[in-house]
């Protein structure tokens, strides 16, 4: 079974990886996809969308699949159903990212091994956002 990464791991990933390509990426305010990018955006990421039924998220141009994304990505954020992932994950490890990141409630377990086998840390079933906030806000890293 595969195991995320500890807190250590986590936050040397939001620490050196500041490109953020969202697979899932809704242009409708409402959405968890778009509040999360917004956060994300405004703690200083560089955040590329990553939606086929978008042309523009945030006033940036919108990719319908991660190969159309022309620059480097350091983490690779999803917003797709689990039994979506593969396929994403494959994708996404012809870019060559930092992380592969699952969303609070998405789990692939043959994406994150495949992913792992290619040295890319996979982070499952947690909230970007939030482990953000837990993990790099000022108070959290003071008191550590």
């Amino acid at each position: 079974m595969f195991t995320n990464p500890v807190d250590d791991q986590i936050r040397q990933i939001l620490t050196q990886c500041k490109t953020i390509a969202i697979v899932g990426l809704s242009d409708k305010p409402h959405r968890d996809s778009y509040m999360v990018a917004k956060y994300m955006m405004e703690n200083g990421y560089k955040i590329i969308p990553v939606n086929p039924r978008a042309k523009k998220v945030f006033n940036q141009k919108a990719y319908a699949s991660l190969v159309e994304v022309p620059e480097k990505i350091d983490i690779v954020n999803v917003f797709r159903r689990s039994d979506q992932v593969l396929p994403v994950v494959e994708e996404a490890l012809t870019k060559k990212p930092g992380a592969i990141w699952l969303q609070l409630g998405i789990e692939n377990e043959e994406g994150a091994r495949l992913a792992a086998a290619q040295g890319v840390a996979v982070i499952m079933d947690k909230c970007i956002k939030v482990e953000h906030q837990r993990l790099m806000s000022d108070n959290n890293k003071n008191n550590e």
